[in-house]
């Protein structure tokens, strides 16, 4: 078997730019997102597309809602949470052949839209919304009404380097369903996994897990999730393990197991009986397509339409007007800021409200204490949450300040 080259997936006239590249992650002390990618490695989409990950298999997503036994219940939540991980950090660089380095949203930035799931499972939308700058962050509200399922949470990135990018992601999800014949609300706290890039060296980076990520339950349920990725000389890429447990009883004693690739396909089995119970594979689980509204009837904070000049840019390889039309929107959002300030307010999130730790929902906070999870929320402008008062009211145009903030005039 040859030795792979390094730099062997780069293009020839962009291997000078990918050199210095590297060079400058190498020796950069602080928030990597702020670096210059070459042109080859950037995304044409923003990091607020990032949330439509979560549901794009509407039917496992609502699956949890329709069983009545708890336990069963806490490892279809389990299952569906596996099975967004391939979206989620696998089929960008399926799809293009490498990770591309996505675009920073600005703040207040839309990214809505809907899955229709057919009879069984009704409809499910999308309502993601970059919260803030300084600090990052982005949040979002997936709702299935005909099975009263919800998932809402946010997240930040914090990259660092050390032999290659690392990336901690920061906020949580939430998600919320009503179990059949039941009035209450049952709640997961979910965790999210750190990760590294791989192949960097080469010009073909893709994304490997790490660590562990939690999923705690309002009716007493674990599940722990572990990854390992390809060692130097075993393994294979993608790799986990998992179990679900009783909290009271610890992980020494769960009533299920799951191992595979989170990338390819994974097994259910039943820790007492040994049993498989379920198999899941990627290759045989369909993706539903998110609908969006025509570009032209997009707001202009709607990341396709905000970013469109943008995206036709990099595809085209023309960093100029790459560099003009980012220009337009970063000058647009100063001058925001900057009458803002001077107006002693800030801006107007469309569709969630923040709230400091102390004023959280109790029994949220008991579960993201009962798994060690910090909240960190200096790094992510508060703890966010959906607010469906203000969403009653947010119906297009979403901003009343039209297209100054994008360097637009209407």
């Amino acid at each position: 078997m040859s030795k792979k080259e390094a730099g062997a997936g780069v293009p020839a006239h962009s291997k000078g730019s990918w050199t210095s590249f590297l060079k400058s992650i190498a020796s950069f002390n602080g928030d990597l997102s702020s670096l210059t990618a070459p042109p080859f490695i950037l995304s044409t989409t923003s990091l607020t597309e990032y949330s439509a990950y979560w549901a794009e298999h509407p039917g496992i997503f609502v699956a949890p809602a329709k069983e009545s036994d708890p336990a069963k219940r806490a490892l279809l939540v389990l299952k569906w949470f596996l099975s967004t991980l391939h979206q989620q950090y696998c089929s960008r660089s399926e799809k293009l052949g490498s990770e591309k380095k996505p675009l920073n949203p600005f703040l207040g930035e839309l990214y809505i839209g809907k899955w229709e799931g057919g009879p069984d499972v009704g409809e499910t939308s999308l309502i993601s919304e970059q919260v803030s700058h300084h600090p990052p962050a982005t949040a979002y509200a997936i709702r299935n009404e005909k099975h009263g399922v919800e998932l809402q949470g946010y997240n930040a990135q914090k990259a660092s380097f050390s032999t290659t990018i690392q990336i901690k992601q920061i906020g949580h999800a939430l998600l919320t369903l009503t179990p059949p014949g039941s009035d209450e609300k049952e709640k997961y706290v979910i965790t999210l996994p750190s990760l590294h890039i791989e192949s960097l060296v080469y010009g073909t980076p893709f994304v490997e897990l790490e660590k562990t990520t939690k999923i705690v339950s309002s009716t007493g349920y674990v599940a722990k999730i572990d990854y390992s990725g390809k060692g130097w000389l075993s393994g294979k890429k993608n790799t986990f393990n998992a179990s679900l447990f009783k909290a009271s009883e610890g992980e020494k004693k769960p009533l299920y197991t799951v191992d595979g690739q989170w990338s390819d396909s994974f097994t259910i089995k039943d820790a007492r009986t040994k049993d498989v119970i379920d198999r899941f594979s990627i290759k045989e689980s369909a993706v539903t397509p998110l609908t969006l509204a025509p570009l032209e009837e997009q707001d202009l904070y709607e990341s396709r339409r905000a970013w469109s000049d943008v995206a036709a840019g990099i595809q085209k390889g023309d960093m100029d007007s790459v560099s003009l039309a980012k220009s337009r929107i970063e000058n647009g959002q100063r001058e925001l800021r900057r009458i803002e300030k001077a107006e002693g307010r800030e801006w107007e999130r469309r569709f969630f409200t923040h709230t400091e730790e102390k004023d959280a929902d109790p029994e949220f906070l008991r579960l993201a204490h009962s798994i060690d999870l910090s909240l960190d929320s200096e790094k992510t402008a508060g703890i966010w949450r959906f607010d469906a008062k203000k969403a009653e009211g947010a119906r297009p145009p979403y901003h009343k300040t039209g297209g100054e903030g994008l360097g637009i005039t209407e």
